[in-house]
């Protein structure tokens, strides 16, 4: 009996989570899957009402593709489950746009459209020492939502006060929703649905939950863990990776406009 196979036996004799001994990302994991995702996220950038046909049309041949590429994925995993949920949020998108008067079916996850307005200069919180999806979030909450936002960095989700927005936990105002990461909520919930942004989304949850990893996740993952392990504040933390967050957005927007 090999050495792999005995460890494979003995980790499906306990009972491990694969998420405990999670291996470093490695780049390509998914690629179809991502190829797929790219081409979702470029057809959502560009929907609005007077492209809304077109979108349909193509949101149908990309859902050609998914089946096919799903009927030969026997080990269904992340990047699946990702790919899937983005591609109904696609359709779903699309057929608004294009009947924007009919009723529509709801999702089981729906989310709501919301207002930055309503929710600029707040205190925002989540659990301490936090990790890619709760860094990218704090920056997009900082960039994108709330320019003079204040964050909580909690013990624990129960420590949350009333008057603060809680984000990736439990309960919290925004946090993971279907196959979303809390980062992806909030790019759904405020409309920021931009192909950089998206884009940094895949690469979000990637790190977070697993799934599509784009070739730039190996070397993110090691410089915010770098990070993590160097700066004991989490405010100082948050400093130091939104230069990273922003700097792939910048990069990111750069390559779109090529």
């Amino acid at each position: 009996m090999s050495g792999a196979f005995q460890v494979a036996v003995q980790l499906a004799v306990h009972g491990l989570s694969r998420r405990l001994i999670r291996a470093p990302v490695q780049p390509g994991e998914g690629a179809e899957f991502g190829a797929l995702l790219a081409e979702i996220g470029n057809c959502r950038a560009g929907l609005d009402d007077d492209s809304a046909a077109q979108v349909t049309k193509q949101a149908r041949k990309l859902r050609k593709t998914f089946d096919a590429l799903a009927a030969i994925d026997f080990f269904a995993g992340e990047a699946q489950a990702q790919t899937a949920a983005a591609l109904a949020a696609l359709e779903a998108d699309a057929a608004r746009a294009a009947a924007p008067d009919e009723p529509h079916a709801a999702a089981p996850a729906a989310i709501e459209r919301l207002d930055v307005a309503d929710y600029r200069g707040r205190v925002w919180a989540t659990r301490r020492r936090p990790w890619v999806d709760r860094l990218a979030s704090a920056w997009l909450i900082r960039r994108f939502i709330d320019p003079d936002a204040r964050f909580l960095w909690l013990k624990s989700p129960a420590d949350c006060p009333r008057r603060a927005i809680g984000f990736d936990f439990d309960g919290a105002a925004f946090s993971h929703v279907g196959a979303m990461v809390t980062f992806e909520t909030l790019l759904a919930s405020f409309e920021l649905r931009t192909p950089a942004l998206l884009r940094l989304g895949v690469l979000v949850h990637g790190l977070d939950a697993g799934g599509v990893l784009p070739p730039e996740a190996p070397g993110v993952e090691r410089v915010l863990a770098g990070m993590r392990e160097a700066i004991a504040d989490d405010d100082r933390l948050l400093l130091a990776a939104a230069g990273v967050f922003e700097g792939l957005l910048i990069a990111f927007e750069k390559e779109g406009h090529a």
